[in-house]
Protein backbone atom coordinates (compact mmCIF):
# COMPACT_ATOMS: atom_id res chain seq x y z
CA UNK A 1 0.00 0.00 0.00
CA UNK A 2 2.58 2.38 1.05
CA UNK A 3 4.85 2.40 -2.27
CA UNK A 4 1.42 2.65 -4.46
CA UNK A 5 0.53 5.63 -2.31
CA UNK A 6 4.38 6.81 -3.18
CA UNK A 7 3.71 6.06 -6.76
CA UNK A 8 0.62 7.92 -6.90
CA UNK A 9 2.31 11.22 -5.31
CA UNK A 10 4.95 10.83 -7.37
CA UNK A 11 2.72 11.42 -10.90
CA UNK A 12 0.85 13.72 -9.06
CA UNK A 13 4.07 15.92 -8.53
CA UNK A 14 4.96 15.11 -12.15
CA UNK A 15 1.98 16.50 -13.56
CA UNK A 16 2.53 19.59 -11.31
CA UNK A 17 5.73 20.21 -12.78
CA UNK A 18 4.76 19.39 -16.24
CA UNK A 19 1.44 22.22 -16.16
CA UNK A 20 4.26 24.10 -14.31
CA UNK A 21 6.90 24.01 -17.15
CA UNK A 22 3.72 24.84 -19.56
CA UNK A 23 2.67 27.50 -17.83
CA UNK A 24 6.10 29.29 -17.67
CA UNK A 25 7.03 28.12 -21.82
CA UNK A 26 2.96 30.15 -21.96
CA UNK A 27 4.21 33.22 -20.23
CA UNK A 28 7.54 32.98 -22.08
CA UNK A 29 5.99 33.67 -25.00
CA UNK A 30 3.58 35.85 -23.77
CA UNK A 31 5.98 38.15 -23.04
CA UNK A 32 8.16 37.37 -26.41
CA UNK A 33 4.77 38.71 -28.23
CA UNK A 34 4.39 41.46 -26.12
CA UNK A 35 8.21 43.05 -26.63
CA UNK A 36 7.66 42.15 -30.29
CA UNK A 37 4.35 44.26 -30.76
CA UNK A 38 5.76 46.79 -28.68
CA UNK A 39 9.30 47.14 -30.56
CA UNK A 40 6.79 47.41 -33.64
CA UNK A 41 4.80 50.18 -32.05
CA UNK A 42 8.16 52.03 -31.32
CA UNK A 43 9.21 51.34 -35.18
CA UNK A 44 5.80 52.64 -36.26
CA UNK A 45 5.79 55.86 -33.85
CA UNK A 46 8.93 56.79 -35.29
CA UNK A 47 8.51 56.28 -38.95
CA UNK A 48 5.23 58.16 -38.10
CA UNK A 49 7.72 61.29 -36.33
CA UNK A 50 10.03 60.78 -39.27
CA UNK A 51 7.37 61.33 -42.02
CA UNK A 52 5.19 64.19 -40.17
CA UNK A 53 8.57 66.43 -39.48
CA UNK A 54 9.41 66.06 -43.64
CA UNK A 55 5.92 67.23 -44.43
CA UNK A 56 4.27 63.92 -45.21
CA UNK A 57 1.12 64.70 -44.01
CA UNK A 58 0.78 68.32 -45.41
CA UNK A 59 -0.67 68.62 -48.98
CA UNK A 60 0.85 68.10 -51.65
CA UNK A 61 1.86 71.63 -52.94
CA UNK A 62 0.41 73.36 -55.75
CA UNK A 63 2.19 73.49 -58.65
CA UNK A 64 4.17 76.76 -59.61
CA UNK A 65 3.25 79.20 -62.08
CA UNK A 66 5.36 78.56 -64.52
CA UNK A 67 4.57 82.22 -66.53
CA UNK A 68 4.34 85.75 -65.20
CA UNK A 69 1.19 87.09 -67.21
CA UNK A 70 0.18 90.32 -65.77
CA UNK A 71 -3.65 92.28 -65.59
CA UNK A 72 -4.02 95.23 -67.41
CA UNK A 73 -6.46 98.34 -67.01
CA UNK A 74 -9.35 97.66 -69.71
CA UNK A 75 -9.02 100.39 -72.00
CA UNK A 76 -9.02 101.27 -75.82
CA UNK A 77 -7.70 98.69 -77.53
CA UNK A 78 -7.84 95.93 -74.94
CA UNK A 79 -9.71 92.52 -75.74
CA UNK A 80 -10.20 90.85 -72.33
CA UNK A 81 -10.39 87.26 -73.26
CA UNK A 82 -9.09 86.17 -69.99
CA UNK A 83 -5.29 84.86 -69.40
CA UNK A 84 -3.49 81.70 -70.46
CA UNK A 85 -3.02 78.79 -67.89
CA UNK A 86 0.32 79.20 -66.03
CA UNK A 87 0.89 75.90 -64.92
CA UNK A 88 2.38 72.59 -66.73
CA UNK A 89 2.83 74.72 -69.29
CA UNK A 90 4.43 73.09 -72.15
CA UNK A 91 8.24 73.30 -72.64
CA UNK A 92 9.06 70.44 -75.37
CA UNK A 93 7.58 69.39 -79.08
CA UNK A 94 7.19 71.47 -81.85
CA UNK A 95 3.54 73.20 -82.77
CA UNK A 96 2.63 74.84 -86.11
CA UNK A 97 1.08 78.28 -86.14
CA UNK A 98 -1.15 78.15 -89.71
CA UNK A 99 -2.06 82.49 -90.74
CA UNK A 100 -4.34 82.49 -93.57
CA UNK A 101 -3.93 85.84 -95.06
CA UNK A 102 -6.18 87.50 -97.90
CA UNK A 103 -2.76 87.08 -99.89
CA UNK A 104 -2.10 83.55 -98.79
CA UNK A 105 -1.60 81.14 -96.11
CA UNK A 106 1.71 81.49 -94.17
CA UNK A 107 3.10 78.23 -91.78
CA UNK A 108 5.50 78.60 -89.26
CA UNK A 109 7.46 76.53 -86.40
CA UNK A 110 6.90 77.11 -83.19
CA UNK A 111 9.45 76.43 -80.43
CA UNK A 112 7.82 76.10 -76.37
CA UNK A 113 11.66 74.68 -75.35
CA UNK A 114 12.77 77.96 -75.89
CA UNK A 115 9.91 80.50 -75.31
CA UNK A 116 7.14 78.27 -73.77
CA UNK A 117 5.48 81.39 -72.06
CA UNK A 118 5.32 83.14 -75.62
CA UNK A 119 4.06 80.04 -77.61
CA UNK A 120 1.47 79.23 -74.42
CA UNK A 121 -0.26 82.83 -74.90
CA UNK A 122 0.08 82.34 -78.79
CA UNK A 123 -1.66 79.36 -78.30
CA UNK A 124 -4.29 80.43 -75.60
CA UNK A 125 -5.08 83.20 -78.18
CA UNK A 126 -5.63 81.63 -81.37
CA UNK A 127 -7.85 79.11 -79.07
CA UNK A 128 -10.23 82.15 -78.45
CA UNK A 129 -10.21 83.03 -81.71
CA UNK A 130 -8.15 86.12 -80.39
CA UNK A 131 -6.83 86.92 -84.09
CA UNK A 132 -9.39 85.77 -86.31
CA UNK A 133 -10.73 88.34 -88.84
CA UNK A 134 -7.93 90.96 -87.93
CA UNK A 135 -5.86 93.19 -90.01
CA UNK A 136 -2.05 94.01 -89.75
CA UNK A 137 -1.38 97.14 -89.36
CA UNK A 138 2.14 97.78 -89.70
CA UNK A 139 4.57 97.10 -93.05
CA UNK A 140 8.01 97.46 -93.99
CA UNK A 141 10.41 96.67 -96.56
CA UNK A 142 11.62 93.70 -94.15
CA UNK A 143 8.23 93.00 -91.48
CA UNK A 144 4.70 92.48 -91.27
CA UNK A 145 3.57 93.18 -87.91
CA UNK A 146 -0.26 91.68 -87.02
CA UNK A 147 -2.02 90.65 -83.68
CA UNK A 148 -3.82 93.56 -83.02
CA UNK A 149 -7.48 93.28 -83.13
CA UNK A 150 -8.28 96.76 -82.73
CA UNK A 151 -6.05 97.15 -86.34
CA UNK A 152 -4.17 100.48 -84.44
CA UNK A 153 -0.74 99.14 -83.51
CA UNK A 154 -2.03 100.05 -79.64
CA UNK A 155 -4.17 97.02 -78.82
CA UNK A 156 -3.67 93.34 -77.34
CA UNK A 157 -5.31 91.00 -74.45
CA UNK A 158 -5.85 92.10 -71.31
CA UNK A 159 -2.64 90.86 -69.85
CA UNK A 160 1.46 91.53 -70.41
CA UNK A 161 4.23 88.92 -70.29
CA UNK A 162 7.86 89.42 -70.02
CA UNK A 163 10.62 88.78 -73.21
CA UNK A 164 12.06 84.96 -73.19
CA UNK A 165 14.36 84.31 -76.34
CA UNK A 166 15.73 87.31 -77.25
CA UNK A 167 18.62 87.55 -79.77
CA UNK A 168 22.33 87.84 -79.02
CA UNK A 169 23.31 91.73 -79.51
CA UNK A 170 25.88 92.20 -82.03
CA UNK A 171 29.39 93.24 -81.33
CA UNK A 172 29.82 97.43 -81.43
CA UNK A 173 32.06 97.10 -84.31
CA UNK A 174 29.57 94.60 -86.53
CA UNK A 175 26.64 97.56 -85.61
CA UNK A 176 26.03 99.75 -88.80
CA UNK A 177 26.59 103.43 -89.03
CA UNK A 178 25.27 106.22 -91.06
CA UNK A 179 26.31 106.30 -94.69
CA UNK A 180 28.15 108.98 -96.82
CA UNK A 181 24.30 110.26 -97.60
CA UNK A 182 23.01 110.73 -94.11
CA UNK A 183 21.21 107.14 -94.01
CA UNK A 184 21.21 104.84 -91.85
CA UNK A 185 21.13 101.14 -91.49
CA UNK A 186 19.58 100.98 -88.21
CA UNK A 187 17.31 103.77 -87.11
CA UNK A 188 18.06 105.46 -84.23
CA UNK A 189 14.59 104.55 -82.15
CA UNK A 190 15.79 101.02 -83.14
CA UNK A 191 19.22 101.23 -82.28
CA UNK A 192 21.17 101.22 -79.12
CA UNK A 193 20.59 104.05 -76.64
CA UNK A 194 22.78 106.68 -75.95
CA UNK A 195 25.15 104.27 -74.04
CA UNK A 196 25.68 100.20 -74.26
CA UNK A 197 24.62 100.56 -70.47
CA UNK A 198 21.10 102.16 -70.94
CA UNK A 199 19.90 99.57 -73.46
CA UNK A 200 20.26 96.82 -75.50
CA UNK A 201 22.22 97.03 -78.87
CA UNK A 202 21.17 95.76 -82.39
CA UNK A 203 20.71 92.01 -83.05
CA UNK A 204 20.23 90.13 -86.49
CA UNK A 205 16.65 88.78 -87.36
CA UNK A 206 16.98 86.74 -89.99
CA UNK A 207 14.66 86.43 -92.84
CA UNK A 208 11.90 84.12 -91.71
CA UNK A 209 11.80 85.29 -87.83
CA UNK A 210 8.79 85.39 -85.82
CA UNK A 211 9.04 87.42 -82.94
CA UNK A 212 6.94 89.45 -80.40
CA UNK A 213 6.39 93.48 -80.35
CA UNK A 214 6.49 95.47 -77.42
CA UNK A 215 6.44 98.95 -76.08
CA UNK A 216 9.41 101.01 -74.59
CA UNK A 217 7.83 99.68 -71.41
CA UNK A 218 8.92 96.72 -69.42
CA UNK A 219 7.36 93.43 -69.73
CA UNK A 220 5.02 94.48 -72.13
CA UNK A 221 4.59 91.72 -74.36
CA UNK A 222 0.55 90.79 -75.09
CA UNK A 223 -0.45 89.55 -78.66
CA UNK A 224 1.26 91.78 -81.44
CA UNK A 225 4.07 89.81 -83.56
CA UNK A 226 6.19 90.22 -87.03
CA UNK A 227 6.95 88.17 -89.39
CA UNK A 228 10.35 88.62 -90.93
CA UNK A 229 10.70 88.56 -94.06
CA UNK A 230 14.19 89.96 -94.91
CA UNK A 231 17.16 89.94 -92.84
CA UNK A 232 16.61 93.30 -90.49
CA UNK A 233 18.26 94.27 -87.44
CA UNK A 234 16.62 95.61 -84.45
CA UNK A 235 17.48 96.01 -80.51
CA UNK A 236 18.32 92.61 -78.83
CA UNK A 237 15.01 93.02 -76.90
CA UNK A 238 12.09 91.00 -79.01
CA UNK A 239 11.30 87.52 -78.22
CA UNK A 240 12.07 85.26 -80.94
CA UNK A 241 9.48 82.06 -80.82
CA UNK A 242 9.29 80.78 -84.15
CA UNK A 243 10.15 80.34 -87.72
CA UNK A 244 8.28 80.35 -90.97
CA UNK A 245 8.33 77.21 -93.21
CA UNK A 246 5.82 78.41 -95.57
CA UNK A 247 4.68 81.44 -96.98
CA UNK A 248 7.83 83.99 -97.30
CA UNK A 249 6.83 84.81 -100.76
CA UNK A 250 2.93 86.10 -99.99
CA UNK A 251 4.77 88.02 -96.99
CA UNK A 252 7.46 89.37 -99.99
CA UNK A 253 4.91 90.55 -102.35
CA UNK A 254 2.99 92.44 -99.37
CA UNK A 255 6.12 94.22 -97.93
CA UNK A 256 6.60 94.76 -102.23
CA UNK A 257 3.26 96.76 -102.77
CA UNK A 258 4.43 98.94 -99.78
CA UNK A 259 2.36 101.69 -97.40
CA UNK A 260 -1.06 103.11 -98.02
CA UNK A 261 1.13 106.63 -97.76
CA UNK A 262 4.31 105.60 -99.92
CA UNK A 263 6.29 105.91 -95.86
CA UNK A 264 8.90 103.46 -95.67
CA UNK A 265 6.76 101.94 -92.44
CA UNK A 266 3.15 102.00 -92.01
CA UNK A 267 -0.56 100.75 -92.52
CA UNK A 268 -0.26 98.07 -96.01
CA UNK A 269 -1.22 99.56 -98.98
CA UNK A 270 -3.74 96.65 -99.61
CA UNK A 271 -5.38 95.29 -96.39
CA UNK A 272 -3.66 92.67 -94.94
CA UNK A 273 -6.67 90.53 -92.89
CA UNK A 274 -6.00 87.74 -91.03
CA UNK A 275 -9.44 85.39 -91.77
CA UNK A 276 -8.33 82.44 -89.19
CA UNK A 277 -4.58 81.67 -87.04
CA UNK A 278 -3.93 78.00 -86.02
CA UNK A 279 -1.85 76.85 -83.77
CA UNK A 280 -1.97 73.15 -83.57
CA UNK A 281 0.90 70.25 -82.00
CA UNK A 282 1.94 69.09 -85.28
CA UNK A 283 5.23 69.93 -86.68
CA UNK A 284 4.75 71.66 -89.73
CA UNK A 285 5.90 70.70 -93.22
CA UNK A 286 9.74 71.49 -93.90
CA UNK A 287 9.78 70.60 -97.08
CA UNK A 288 8.26 73.81 -98.77
CA UNK A 289 11.04 75.89 -101.10
CA UNK A 290 12.37 78.89 -99.30
CA UNK A 291 12.78 81.81 -101.52
CA UNK A 292 16.27 83.08 -101.21
CA UNK A 293 17.24 86.17 -99.41
CA UNK A 294 16.82 89.56 -100.99
CA UNK A 295 19.50 92.05 -100.90
CA UNK A 296 20.48 93.31 -97.73
CA UNK A 297 19.54 96.82 -97.04
CA UNK A 298 18.21 99.25 -94.10
CA UNK A 299 16.43 98.78 -91.67
CA UNK A 300 13.15 100.04 -91.33
CA UNK A 301 12.66 103.44 -89.46
CA UNK A 302 9.78 103.45 -87.13
CA UNK A 303 6.85 105.38 -87.95
CA UNK A 304 4.68 107.17 -85.45
CA UNK A 305 1.95 105.12 -84.99
CA UNK A 306 4.69 102.16 -84.35
CA UNK A 307 6.69 104.20 -82.01
CA UNK A 308 5.68 104.32 -78.32
CA UNK A 309 4.70 107.34 -76.65
CA UNK A 310 3.83 107.98 -73.36
CA UNK A 311 -0.17 107.13 -74.20
CA UNK A 312 0.35 104.43 -75.72
CA UNK A 313 1.79 101.29 -73.89
CA UNK A 314 0.73 98.45 -75.91
CA UNK A 315 3.28 96.16 -78.35
CA UNK A 316 4.95 97.39 -81.11
CA UNK A 317 8.48 97.01 -82.82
Amino acid sequence: MASSKSRQRALARAKTERQIARRAAAARRRRQWQAGIGSAVVLALLVVVVIWKTGGFSPAPATADECAYTSVDAGAGVTDVGKPPTKDVVKNGVKTMTINLGQGAVTAKLDPSKAPCTVNSISYLAGKKFFDNTTCHRVTDAILQCGDPSGSGSGGPAYRFPNENVPQALPPSAEPTPSASGSASVPASAAPSESADTGPGSALYPMGTIAMAHSQEKDSNSSQFFLVFKDTQFPADYTIFGTITGGLDVLQKIGATGTDNGSPDGKPKEDVKISTLTVTDTAPDDTAPTPAPATSGSAPAESASATPSASTSTSKS
